[in-house]
């Protein structure tokens, strides 16, 4: 989780009564951190926020939003690229279930930035402490340490 992925959760968390945080497996992606440990982390990043949950799902994110009666999808934008993927996803998404899609820009502090670019530098020993929640960071830190 990044700094603009936060941002985005916390501007959710003023328009909706209930933001839901859904940690997709994808078991064709290797992640750093375990689903629980992702989990574990975007609970302790979002505990200021009372109208946030965190939970996982394995298969399609709008077969979860029909499951659990989510009404729309949030999603952050940082480049036109980004929006050419995304309006693509929202419209198939719209079509298999009926399921709304909320584009939001981001806070232009973060367009650059993207989790597989901060886990590269970061492996590297590149310095991504202004890029991501503390939590995350002292945690990729460990595990990068774990690691070498």
């Amino acid at each position: 989780m990044t700094n603009g992925h936060l941002d985005i959760i916390e501007r959710s968390a003023k328009l909706f009564d209930e933001v839901v945080v859904a940690v997709m497996i994808n078991k064709s992606k290797q992640g750093m951190f375990s689903i629980d440990e992702r989990m574990e982390m975007l609970r302790e990043i979002t505990g200021h926020l009372p109208n946030v949950r965190v939970d996982s799902w394995h298969g399609l994110l709008v077969e979860y939003c029909r499951r659990n009666d989510v009404a729309a999808i949030t999603k952050g934008l940082r480049s036109v690229s980004d929006f050419d993927y995304e309006l693509q996803m929202a419209q198939m998404n719209r079509e298999l279930s009926g399921v709304e899609t909320l584009l939001m820009s981001n806070n232009p502090a973060y367009g650059f930035v993207s989790s597989s670019l901060v886990k590269e530098v970061a492996t590297y020993g590149g310095d991504v402490k202004n890029l991501v929640p503390g939590i995350v960071f002292e945690r990729l830190t460990a595990k990068l340490a774990e690691r070498a």
